[in-house]
């Protein structure tokens, strides 16, 4: 069977790889010439090289994404700066930890050790996991995660140090907005997994090197001859066929659609009404299928993410990878979280974060002045990102850059002098994702057209708009289409 992929994001790769153990011919289409969607490499002419598009990290309950990884002979440890879940502020004022126990103690233990909140807090954050792990992870119907919290006492102070940046990073969306159940699900699978699953993994290369551009060789060592990638090709028209579809005029027998949704909405409006089943002429009860669908892919609004890289002189050294940050935008202070190149390359190696954070700042300022390179080497990267970013859209680019810097020396000064900024980058990925409301209905993998498929992260994954959703997506899609 011959089949066309539309996207070469997460979705689009995995569904890729996953017809091609099926028998399937392939030929992928992006409209890009670099491969990995919203989740690649991209030219930073003013820092003079590549960085990410946006800062991303995987958890250990990413499952899927790192099996297919492993299907790629990939070194998974090496790619990843893997550590148990830490949430650190850069200012000192919140501090939680997972232990190194068995599941579910590790994070019980992690939530009562945590630092920055009183024992009625961290009582209160045992009990509202307890009740949540009690009713199977299921939340109210159409409530939001800000109901959720409120119904069960968590104190204001809490949601801001915890719940609001945790729910924000997972769903990009607020929690007044956003649903309880999407984020049970994260939850469930993450904080509520085995001792492993919320381990946060940090890429140790690009997103596109993490394995999208790994899929060709793969492909030609395993299957030769049966994937084509036709990158730079923006698909412009579907055409119905009596048996497939046509792509900007080629044939091929079956289809996954795995762009970005507004893009999917555009080339499924191209094609005719969807054919009748076999005996039946309700033209009508076709129309209404397609429009259906169609009006769930026109009802997801979508939310940006930014990430502001900047340049410093020198590596920093800071004690973990990974900080928060608080959130001050009346001083147009929007950073959430920090992330730090040399501490994340440093800690690969064999550095222990946790002693460096205990031993002081004297001694991580040393670290830095140890390990001085040139100005354009990419330890000396900075990565702050802001979800949630509509608010950005009212400022210039360069008074965000400057509130950034001012965050970030003022609230990491413990580590001592943040070292001069020589370059900055701001990249706004305008829509990241979809706002992850209660109850919104989300478009399934097969549409109604026959042997078309949709993937995506804002398919009906049960998932919010992240990377294993996409990839599942991907997989599930494929499985969809069947052998060849």
């Amino acid at each position: 069977m011959n089949t066309a992929v539309i996207g070469a994001g997460w979705a689009g790769l995995a569904a890729a790889l996953q017809l091609l153990r099926q028998g399937h011919q392939v030929t992928v289409f992006e409209a890009s010439h670099i491969l990995g969607g919203r989740a690649r490499r991209s030219p930073a002419p003013a820092l003079g090289m590549s960085i990410d598009n946006g800062q991303h990290i995987l958890l250990g309950a990413y499952r899927e994404t790192l099996a297919l990884m492993r299907s790629m002979d990939l070194d998974v440890d090496a790619l990843f700066h893997r550590r148990p879940l830490t949430l650190l502020y850069a200012d000192g004022s919140f501090a939680l930890s997972a232990a190194k126990l068995p599941a579910p103690l590790h994070m019980l233990a992690g939530m009562l050790r945590a630092r920055g909140i009183t024992g009625h807090e961290k009582l209160g954050l045992v009990r509202i996991m307890a009740a949540l792990r009690l009713r199977g992870w299921r939340s109210a119907p159409a409530c939001s995660v800000g109901q959720w919290l409120a119904r069960h006492h968590q104190s204001e102070r809490m949601i801001r140090l915890f719940w609001r940046p945790l729910c924000v990073a997972a769903l990009n969306t607020p929690i007044e907005q956003a649903c309880a159940q999407l984020f049970a699900n994260v939850l469930r699978d993450s904080l509520g997994g085995d001792a492993g699953a919320a381990d946060l993994l940090i890429p140790l290369v690009d997103l596109s090197s993490l394995w999208p551009d790994h899929v060709q060789a793969h492909a030609d060592r395993l299957h030769p001859g049966r994937l084509s990638m036709r990158l730079g090709h923006a698909v412009r028209r579907l055409e119905s066929l009596a048996r497939g579809v046509a792509l900007d005029g080629e044939r091929y027998d079956a289809l996954i659609v795995a762009c970005q949704a507004p893009v999917a909405l555009r080339l499924l409006r191209t094609l005719d009404d969807p054919p009748a089943p076999s005996g039946s002429s309700d033209e009508g009860r076709r129309h209404e299928a397609r429009l259906r669908y169609e009006a769930r892919l026109a009802a997801l609004d979508h939310a940006p993410i930014a990430t502001v890289t900047l340049l410093l002189e020198r590596p920093w050294g800071l004690p973990l990878p990974m900080l928060g940050l608080q959130e001050r935008p009346e001083r147009l202070q929007f950073g959430q979280w920090l992330f730090d190149a040399q501490a994340r390359l440093a800690q690969a190696d064999g550095g222990d974060a946790d002693s460096q954070a205990t031993r002081g700042s004297n001694s991580i300022r040393a670290q830095g002045n140890q390990d001085v390179r040139c100005a354009a080497s990419p330890n000396s990267l900075l990565h702050v990102v802001i979800s949630d970013a509509h608010a950005l859209e009212r400022h210039h680019a360069w008074q965000v850059v400057g509130g950034i810097i001012d965050q970030v020396r003022e609230q990491a000064r413990a580590y001592g002098p943040m070292p001069e900024v020589r370059g900055h980058e701001i990249i706004v990925e305008k829509r990241a994702t979809f706002v992850a409301r209660p109850g919104l209905p989300r478009p399934a993998n097969r549409t109604p057209w026959p042997g078309v498929m949709a993937a995506g992260d804002w398919t009906d994954t049960g998932y919010p708009a992240v990377l294993e959703g996409a990839v599942r997506s991907g997989l599930r899609a494929a499985l969809g289409l069947g052998p060849a």
